[in-house]
This record gives structure tokens, C-alpha cells and sequence, in this order.
């Protein structure tokens, strides 16, 4: 237990900048362990003070920080009345899906004043990622940074020479109850209250209010370079982040080397990570700059209009700093600066998207299946249900928002899909009959928005692949309602995005146009407005696998889907038997 007093394996406040040196690459590995105390904590932001659900009273919570080989035991134990568990977002969890978090799919929730240790090995992953609390939309404030050091050195340029990094994890923050919030919207059917603020690792900043001491700053020295590791955690929003006179260059994304591409700004869904690394300049002419994000909206829905702004301060030089001026100065600065893109620029959200390719060197090298032994097409929908009898519902002509995968909204069972799989006892939990293709085919992206019937069915349905299938899985974006982003995850495997289009996928023609060569690998993938995404997964993981939206208000409405990847031939194959400590439903 001594190593973990060391900088690095202690967790880490994520809303402090990391200057120590940076942990040298290893490799060897050990046994990481952790306490992760789920609690209430008050917390003020906007002039407004309330009960926030915090992990050890921190927000956001304390960063998990190991080396690529390491086995982690983190003991969470739930220290408020409501049940909860965590995620482990973008962590494979080889073989131990029962450390994966997402309740009633891997798990049964971690009771009020009971404890639940996961339990997994860090294996082949280097790089950002995240952790966040799965159960209702309690990760609207319980999350935190997970850093994996690797085994070698950087591939990239400076890699040798860096100063030190800088998480960001970028946010949200509700003045009211968030628990509220949600309970509100599902009870009435119409759309959630949008946030108040977007955040930087906790800290609205000056264009809100009563928050200029809640600003994040980085300090930084002239002329070095800098590890920023982006995260985005925001409940609903995807985000575009940018540092005003600065050019970013992306090395990774979701814990994956890419090659590397310089920008002025990113956009990056809920779910994602982005390495990136940051040049400062020689001078800085004696003024801070800022460091600012904003959503990228491609909905008719109410949103949150509203920017974050940090500011990026360089030591050693006589800086005005600029969080001095009030709120409209500030707001005409960042306007005519041009720091970031549009809320509305799609164009350069899918030109830097597009530009991601993966690294596909021969020390890491892009193992996309270049042949399939399984496509499953599936719509990603937004429903207006038929309101029930006797009940009023306040969604868009007097219904009830859903949403669905093929027509199919998903309901969480009473029970884990993964202790009823191994168990053998499915019936009443879910079945296996997932349309692998939607069950009517016509123009997905040119329906009228409101005029069709859009009641959905409900249910519990996954699919099935062997171990070792070379899945291929298409989500086909609908107008319903609107033409939408959308963040799809998937849990338990990494998946290599080999097309994307705007419009309908044509199956006969699109594979055509792959990219079969170097293909980003994520872990979270945003499927273009009003179009398609294609991605290929090496299903070579047992277990049960959600796959959702990581929009969280279409989740509550049900997009999401599951898929159950067999044992294989092998022991080293099989999923390990459930722990002990595993919770009860």
C-alpha cells in the first residue's frame, strides 16, 4: 500500500492540473486498489447551494490513474439511500463483465449501506478514459478521470518531452435535483429540463453567474508541450472544445493511439476521450487565453445555449489575466475571437471526425476484420407513443416521448441479464430475438418528422454472436421527430468505425467505400445527423454487452439495445464465475 502514496496511484482530484512528473512508462504491473465512498456532499455553483451526489466528497470525483498490465480492485460502497453502481466507461472488462457496472445488464444495483468490489485487469489499454456512475442520471455528477500509463514510451512526437498534462473533463451542472429532473420527465413524457451551466472539471466560470471564482485555470509554462486529456462526462450534450490562439494536436481518442491531427478545436460526444497535445507559445504577450466549450446542436430540442470558459495563464510573465472583465466583455471576446466553431456547424464536426485514423503502426497495429460473419442493421429513433388512457402526457401533441433500436424500446429487467444468462435462466428476464434488421424498411431519413405513426414496442431483446464473430453493426440514424447526433457506446469491446454517410445506408453500395486500412477504434461513436455509422467489432469478449445512446435522456426513453457474446473452446475463453460480493436484486 505504500506505492500507491506515490504520485499517480494516488486518486487524484481531476479538477487540479497535474504538474508533477509525469509517471514513467512500465512495464511492470501490481495490484491497484481503491475506496470509492458514494456520498452526499454540499456543494454551491450559480449562486445556488444544494446536496450534490458526490464520490469522497469530491467534484468531480477522484481520478483512477494505473499502469497498462495492472489488476484494480475498487471497493464502492454506497453511503445514501438510493441504490447506485459505476462504469468503468471504455475499460474491456476481459472475461469480468460482472465489474462492468450498467444496472440490471452486468449487475444488480449496490444496496444503501452495502459495498461492491470490482474487480478487473488493465489489459492492452493505454490512455484516457473515464468512470461514471450507471443507474438513473446519477453520472450527472459522479464521474472522474481513468488513466491507463502504458508499457512503452509515447509513438508521438515530444512523447519524451513532455511537461506535464492536464485533465479536462467537461460537464454539467442543474441548479435543481437532478433525481427531479428525470422522475419529472418520465412521469409527464415530455423532454427533461435542460442544465444550467456546462462546466470545466467541476467549475462553471464568468459567463454564468456568481461564478467568476468558480473559473478553472491551467498554468503553463512559454515554449513547452502539454498532455491535455479531454473528457467529455456532460449528461446530454455533445461539446465543441477549443483553446483561443492555440492549436491542438489529437494523438488518441477513447484510449487508442491515432494518427496525429492538428486543429483549432474538437468536437467530442458524451462518452469520448481526446488526448491531445498542446504547444504553448513562446510569448504570450502578457494576456491569458481562453479555454472554452460549447454544444454542438442538432436538435429541435431545448438545449443549454450557454459557453464554459477557463483560461489558459502562462507563468513567469506579466499577464493581465482577462477574468477580471464582466460578462459581456467577456462574451463579445469570445465571439470575435472565433475560439470555436458554431453550435450549428456540422460541416466541421464531420470533417474533424472524418479526419481520425488510427495510428496502425506495427507496436500498435489496426486489427480491423476486413470480412464479416454478421451484419445487423438497426434504426436509432426517437417515438412519440399514443397517450395512455386516463393519464395526461406533455410531450409533443399530447404523447409521450420514446426512444428505440429498430423499433424495439428497451425496459431494464427486475434482475441482471448477465446472472440470468449464466444462470440459464432467462425466462422472464429477456430473449433472443433482436430484429437484426428494421422490421420496415423505407426512407429513414426523409420521413416526416411528425406525421407517421411512431408508437414503439417495448422489451428486453438482444442478440447472440459466437465467440470470436466478426460483427458488423450498422446504426441507421431516422428524421423522427428530428434528424439527430447521436453517441452510441458499446460496453465490453472496442469497435473500428469503417463508414459513415449522411442519408440511408445502402447496403449493396456503402461497404464498398470502407475504410478497411487504418479506421478509428473507439469505444463511443457519434452517428451523424441524419445519416449512418458502420463499425466492426472482434467479438471475442463472454458475456452480456449493452450498447445505449450516451445521450442519457434518450437511454431513460429507451435507446439501447444488448448483445450476448458466447463462451469459446477454450477456460481462458469463458467468463469467469460471479463474485461473491455481487449484489442482490
Amino acid at each position: 500500500m505504500k506505492k500507491m502514496k506515490t504520485f499517480g496511484f494516488l486518486m487524484i482530484s481531476t479538477f487540479l492540473v497535474l504538474f508533477a512528473t509525469l509517471l514513467p512508462y512500465s512495464s511492470a504491473s501490481t495490484t491497484r486498489r481503491f475506496h470509492f465512498n458514494v456520498e452526499w456532499k454540499k456543494v454551491t455553483r450559480l449562486c445556488h447551494t444544494k446536496q450534490l451526489l458526490t464520490v469522497n466528497g469530491q467534484y468531480p470525483g477522484p481520478a483512477v490513474v494505473v499502469h497498462e498490465g495492472d489488476t484494480v480492485e475498487i471497493k464502492v460502497t454506497n453511503r445514501i439511500a438510493h441504490n447506485t453502481t459505476i462504469h468503468w466507461h471504455g475499460l474491456r472488462q476481459y472475461r469480468s463483465g460482472w465489474a462492468d457496472g450498467p444496472a440490471y445488464i452486468t449487475q444488480c444495483p449496490i444496496r444503501s449501506k452495502q459495498s461492491y468490489t470490482y474487480r478487473f485487469k488493465v489489459e492492452d489499454q493505454r490512455g484516457t478514459l473515464l468512470w461514471h456512475a450507471h443507474h438513473s442520471w446519477q453520472r450527472a455528477s459522479v464521474y472522474g478521470a481513468f488513466i491507463i500509463y502504458p508499457k512503452q514510451p509515447y509513438p508521438f512526437s515530444h512523447g519524451s518531452h513532455i511537461q506535464s498534462e492536464i485533465p479536462i473533463i467537461l460537464g454539467e451542472w442543474w441548479n435543481d435535483d437532478v433525481d427531479k429532473v428525470e422522475k419529472e420527465m418520465l412521469k409527464t413524457g415530455a423532454g427533461a429540463k435542460v442544465s444550467d451551466a456546462y462546466t470545466l472539471n467541476g467549475l462553471p466560470g464568468p459567463l454564468y453567474p456568481c461564478s467568476t471564482k468558480d473559473t478553472f485555470t491551467a498554468n503553463v509554462d512559454a515554449g513547452k508541450t502539454y498532455i491535455l486529456r479531454i473528457i467529455n462526462a456532460a449528461l446530454n450534450d455533445e461539446l465543441f472544445f477549443a483553446i483561443s490562439n492555440h492549436t491542438l494536436t489529437v494523438v488518441e481518442v477513447d484510449a487508442v493511439y491515432t494518427k496525429p491531427v492538428h486543429t483549432k478545436a474538437i468536437m467530442i460526444a458524451p462518452g469520448q476521450t481526446t488526448t491531445l497535445l498542446l504547444r504553448t507559445n513562446n510569448l504570450s504577450n502578457g494576456e491569458d487565453f481562453l479555454i472554452a466549450a460549447t454544444p454542438y446542436v442538432t436538435s429541435v430540442f431545448p438545449f443549454n445555449n450557454s459557453t464554459t470558459v477557463g483560461f489558459l495563464r502562462y507563468n513567469n510573465q506579466k499577464t493581465k489575466p482577462i477574468n477580471h472583465l464582466n460578462r459581456r466583455r467577456l462574451t463579445t471576446l469570445l465571439s470575435t475571437s472565433s475560439v470555436l466553431p458554431d453550435m450549428l456547424d456540422t460541416t466541421f464536426a464531420t470533417r474533424f471526425t472524418d479526419s481520425i485514423k488510427s495510428l496502425g503502426s506495427p507496436e500498435y497495429p489496426c486489427k480491423v476484420p476486413t470480412v464479416i460473419d454478421k451484419r445487423v442493421i438497426t434504426t436509432i429513433s426517437l417515438n412519440l407513443q399514443n397517450c395512455p388512457e386516463h393519464q395526461t402526457c406533455e410531450g409533443y401533441n399530447g404523447k409521450r416521448f420514446f426512444a428505440s433500436m429498430n423499433n424495439i424500446s428497451f425496459i431494464r429487467p427486475p434482475i441482471s441479464v448477465l446472472e440470468s444468462y449464466y444462470h440459464k435462466k432467462s425466462r422472464g428476464v429477456f430473449t433472443l430475438d433482436f430484429p437484426e434488421k428494421p422490421p420496415n424498411k423505407f426512407d429513414f431519413t426523409g420521413v416526416n418528422p411528425v406525421k407517421e405513426n411512431m408508437n414503439t414496442e417495448f422489451g428486453t431483446k438482444l442478440f447472440e454472436v459466437e465467440f470470436g464473430a466478426r460483427l458488423e453493426i450498422v446504426f441507421q440514424g431516422t428524421s423522427f421527430l428530428n434528424v439527430e447526433n447521436h453517441p452510441l457506446h458499446v460496453h465490453g469491446h472496442n469497435f473500428f468505425v469503417v463508414g459513415r454517410g449522411f442519408g440511408n445506408f445502402d447496403e449493396e453500395k456503402d461497404p464498398g467505400k470502407y475504410n478497411l486500412v487504418d479506421p478509428p477504434e473507439r469505444n463511443t461513436i457519434a452517428v451523424p445527423t441524419g445519416g449512418w455509422a458502420a463499425i466492426r467489432i472482434n467479438a471475442d469478449n463472454p458475456g452480456v454487452w449493452f450498447i445505449h445512446c450516451h445521450l442519457e435522456q434518450h437511454t431513460s426513453w429507451g435507446l439501447a439495445m444488448g448483445f450476448i457474446v458466447k463462451d469459446g473452446p477454450l477456460s481462458s475463453q469463458t467468463l469467469i464465475r460471479p463474485p461473491r460480493d455481487l449484489p442482490k436484486c
